[in-house]
């Protein structure tokens, strides 16, 4: 397996004192860093399974972006277990751009909440809308989670680790 060279770690982010602040620093850190962890990684390993369960490095994002859809702009996602692979089609470079492009649509929505108490806003049909305080928490959890499997399949893909 080639090694790439190593790259620094960035520090976590300083923010605001406000608790949005913290906690949409934190989101946006960690989302910098998954889509770090993808970009640029080579085919076709980036779609290799290096673990039992099947997870790979490309279906780790294209997971995130339909857990942000679904999070902040109320998409309905029916099959969880399909989100976690990309489509043979979409390259590396594809994958990333929609993960962007959906953070980018959430950041719009996250924008327009000034209190963490109320409902994230979008359509729910049958379900009622978390808070915006649960909303960026459980977003934080599931992206660092996600963000730290991705380090480790990088680092079996070509070498490369750091943030």
């Amino acid at each position: 397996m080639p090694r790439t060279s190593r790259h620094t770690d960035t520090p976590p982010p300083r923010t605001g004192p406000g608790e949005a602040e913290v906690l949409r620093g934190f989101l946006d850190y960690l989302r910098t860093s998954a889509a770090a962890k993808v970009e640029g990684a080579p085919e076709p390993q980036v779609r290799k399974a290096a673990v039992p369960s099947g997870t790979n490095l490309l279906g780790l994002l294209h997971h995130l972006t339909h857990v942000e859809s679904a999070t902040f702009l109320g998409e309905r996602v029916t099959d969880w277990q399909a989100t976690f692979h990309a489509a043979p089609e979409d390259s590396v470079a594809d994958v990333v751009a929609r993960y962007r492009r959906t953070v980018a649509r959430a950041n719009e929505v996250l924008d327009g909440c000034t209190d963490l108490g109320t409902s994230v806003p979008g359509p729910r049909p049958g379900k009622s809308a978390p808070t915006l305080r649960w909303a960026l928490t459980h977003m934080i959890e599931e992206t660092g989670r996600h963000a730290g499997h991705a380090d480790i399949l990088r680092e079996l893909v070509d070498g490369a680790t750091g943030r």
